[in-house]
């Protein structure tokens, strides 16, 4: 749990605490829940297998608490991809290849990602006599919620590689190699554990894989239509 909350902070690093002050307190909020929430992933494990589980179920039962905030932070933050798409239609020049498109791809894949955390931590509640289930369930939703700051990190890297081609920079190149780095991460972790056939596994995985099509989503004109239309 130590790598991937080393991927994650590497990866958001630079986009959170470059402009630490200018963020919303929506971003602060929703930034230290995911960073705690990984953190109680690297502390519950040693809780539990060194005869600590009093003061593990105390803090699963906080634990569940935190990953509401998660979970429903990063789904209030949506409105925050709507602005972002409308500047990007105003002022071209300044957002360059990050287009309209790519903000209501965003929201899209966020959508479905969460919904899929969501999924696994419930499956964990209901898993959570069944240790190997329980601690596989949860294991994954690092996995599963880890592209919005990794990708946010290698992005960074790879438009700064290319500045000197902008704005005609293929801003899904880094977003594809952070899926490829995030599954390969999560199939190893399942190797090691013998984990490869656990549902927990083939829902990560199906999720990163749905992460290829943000830019379909994010052109189509329905999915824009609906998102200007439920997200004011």
């Amino acid at each position: 749990m130590f790598v991937p909350m080393a991927f994650m902070q590497l990866g958001i690093f630079k986009d959170y605490w470059g402009d630490f002050t200018d963020n919303a307190w929506s971003v602060h909020i929703h930034y230290w829940t995911g960073t705690v929430w990984y953190i109680y992933l690297i502390i519950q494990p040693y809780y539990a297998t060194h005869g600590k589980l009093d003061k593990h179920r105390t803090n699963g039962i906080i634990g569940m608490f935190l990953a509401g905030g998660v979970c429903l932070t990063a789904l209030s933050m949506m409105n925050r991809d709507l602005v972002n798409a409308q500047h990007a239609a105003e002022m071209p020049d300044r957002f360059g290849p990050f287009q309209p498109w790519f903000f209501f791809g965003v929201a899209a894949v966020e959508i479905v990602m969460m919904t899929a955390f969501g999924f696994a931590v419930i499956q964990s509640i209901i898993h959570r006599k069944k240790m190997e289930h329980h601690a596989w369930w949860l294991i994954t939703t690092v996995f599963i919620i880890m592209m919005p700051a990794l990708g946010r990190g290698i992005q960074n890297v790879y438009v700064g590689l290319n500045s000197s081609h902008w704005p005609n920079i293929n801003i899904m190149t880094p977003l594809y190699l952070t899926q490829v780095l995030i599954i390969s991460m999560l199939l190893l972790a399942a190797w090691k554990y013998k984990k490869l056939k656990h549902p927990a596994t083939w829902l990560a995985t199906g999720i990163n894989i749905f992460i290829f099509v943000l830019e379909p989503l994010g052109r189509s004109a329905a999915v824009q239509s609906f998102f200007k239309t439920i997200i004011k």
